[in-house]
């Protein structure tokens, strides 16, 4: 039985990670095909076709209204890639407000076709149309990569001992998106037009992929589970890679890596970074003997990484311990940063 009253009105943003496990505990028990299935904190299924993997994944993209069609292949391919497979294909639904202009519909297929093309990938078909009673563009997109067979990476892999390793800091898509959708506001609160302008370039600067992170990584050392921290910032992609595995965790307040202009914002306009999506960055959590040469690889590369934490025992929580030691329940959003500022 459902633990949720049917009449509870749901906030906005993703459902609630109890409510999730529920629905998804009713579904029929998967095909021997099946390598990976839908699982809190698991963002892309994982079908065997013999010698080689298909990985497929769908992901919207709500908030933004500026460079929609940039996030959109970015934030599907990032799931493809944390799997450890190839992004290759994406097939967008493009919808948007009656009284939309053709100039916009150019625009966005504009930044498709760029961010497609800077990840190669193809873009193979989707749907375009205008919609009544929406008060901005969304994008719902389907990614489809491939990986060789028994190749891929789940979030349920991390082991107890193992370290995490956080790429790049939080939050670039959070970041860019404050400084993006809420400019007037943070220009209000004393955030300088340098700053906000360097936020709004987190986009490529240093850029919302992580399909390099993760190539480096597998690459370099001994990978148990990859996870990009999308909508509900790093707290809800850590309390998600806890609950894939089975597993506690304990994190170090002060070893993640808050960006300036994005800790500057998420001050003026009352905003917690640890619950901003973070789209851009990549948890890694393996084995420690090579952890070190993972963060050298990518540190060589240009791509900031740091070691934030170790995978616990099964049945221990999820903590973050502060700089004075303190040990703390790892922070809940009921919906990420954006969403409340949204609404």
């Amino acid at each position: 039985m459902r633990s949720y009253d049917r009449s509870h009105k749901l906030p906005a943003g993703k459902l609630p990670p109890e409510l999730l496990a529920e629905l998804l505990a009713e579904l029929p028990e998967p095909g021997r095909r099946l390598l990976t299935g839908p699982g809190v904190g698991e963002d892309a299924a994982v079908i065997s076709f013999g010698s080689t993997s298909l990985v497929a994944k769908s992901d919207p993209v709500t908030f933004a209204t500026d460079l929609i069609g940039w996030y959109a292949v970015h934030v599907n391919a990032n799931d493809i890639a944390a799997t450890g497979a190839t992004p290759k294909w994406f097939m967008p639904t493009v919808l948007l407000p009656e009284g939309t202009t053709v100039a916009t519909v150019e625009s966005i297929f504009d930044q498709l076709k760029e961010a497609a093309a800077s990840v190669d990938v193809e873009l193979i078909g989707g749907h375009t149309e205008i919609t009544v009673g929406l008060p901005r563009p969304l994008i719902s997109g389907a990614m489809l990569g491939e990986a060789p067979a028994s190749g891929t990476i789940s979030t349920s892999g991390a082991r107890p001992g193992d370290h995490i390793i956080l790429t790049k800091g939080i939050a670039v898509e959070g970041g860019s998106l404050l400084a993006r959708e809420f400019r007037e506001d943070a220009m209000a609160a004393g955030v300088t037009e340098d700053q906000v302008e360097a936020a709004a370039n987190y986009l490529f600067d240093p850029g919302i992929s992580v399909l390099k992170d993760a190539q480096i990584a597998t690459s370099s050392g001994t990978v148990t589970a990859m996870h990009d921290p999308t909508e509900g910032g790093l707290a809800s992609a850590l309390a998600e890679l806890s609950t894939a595995s089975g597993n506690g965790l304990t994190v170090d307040a002060d070893s993640v890596l808050v960006l300036d202009e994005c800790r500057r914002l998420c001050e003026a306009l009352g905003v917690d970074p640890w619950g901003l999506i973070a789209s851009g960055a990549l948890l890694i959590t393996c084995t420690p003997d090579t952890s070190g040469q993972i963060i050298d690889a990518l540190t060589a590369e240009g791509i900031a990484a740091r070691k934030i934490g170790e995978i616990a025992d099964p049945g221990e929580p999820a903590l973050v311990q502060r700089i004075d030691s303190r040990l703390e329940d790892l922070p809940v959003f009921e919906r990420d940063e954006i969403a409340r500022l949204f609404s």
